[in-house]
């Protein structure tokens, strides 16, 4: 089915750590004009890819997507992405744009989050979430469309999730 009522599709992404699950956790309470998905939701081992990108999870989530903006209301999708892993799906053309917004912060924030915050000891995950959260503020204005960055370093939880639902808003032309 392809969508007759075109919405934009905002992607929420970040390092495991960085505060991105709070964040839209904050958002799912807030929404009115926009629907808030977490895409951990429907993480199977089948869909685990990294050869090809994670190419049919991506178009999972971006079928669904475009399958709930038929109501009029965009989608906000929650989780590990890059813009490449949805920018070269053909299921693309069932949204009017994607926009990117990446949470990131400090490298020893990131770590003192996932070790003390989230008792994580898996010295691989905190490099590896590490090693994202650098990709993502080196590479943001280099990838197709530009990522934006918001540093949740110094900020709480409710006052990124109103950043990010003022920029949501900005984009969709609420404000």
């Amino acid at each position: 089915m392809k969508p007759t009522n075109k919405q934009p599709l905002f992607i929420v992404t970040g390092a495991s750590g960085v505060g991105k699950s709070t964040l839209c956790e904050q958002l799912f309470l807030r929404e009115k004009q926009y629907i808030v998905m977490e895409s951990d939701l429907l993480w199977n081992n089948f869909y685990n890819t990294p050869d090809d990108d994670y190419c049919e999870y991506r178009r999972l989530w971006m079928r669904i997507c475009a399958n709930i903006s038929q109501i009029g209301m965009p989608v906000v999708l929650c989780g590990c992405a890059v813009p490449k892993q949805f920018e070269n799906q053909p299921e693309r053309e069932m949204f009017s744009r994607i926009h990117y917004l990446a949470a990131v912060c400090d490298t020893a924030v990131l770590e003192d989050r996932m070790r003390r915050g989230r008792k994580i000891n898996d010295e691989n995950w905190i490099k590896s979430s590490c090693d994202f959260n650098h990709w993502l503020k080196q590479n943001a204005n280099n990838t197709d469309p530009e990522i934006t960055l918001l540093d949740t370093t110094d900020i709480s939880p409710l006052q990124a999730a109103e950043a990010a639902h003022k920029w949501i808003m900005e984009r969709i032309g609420a404000f």
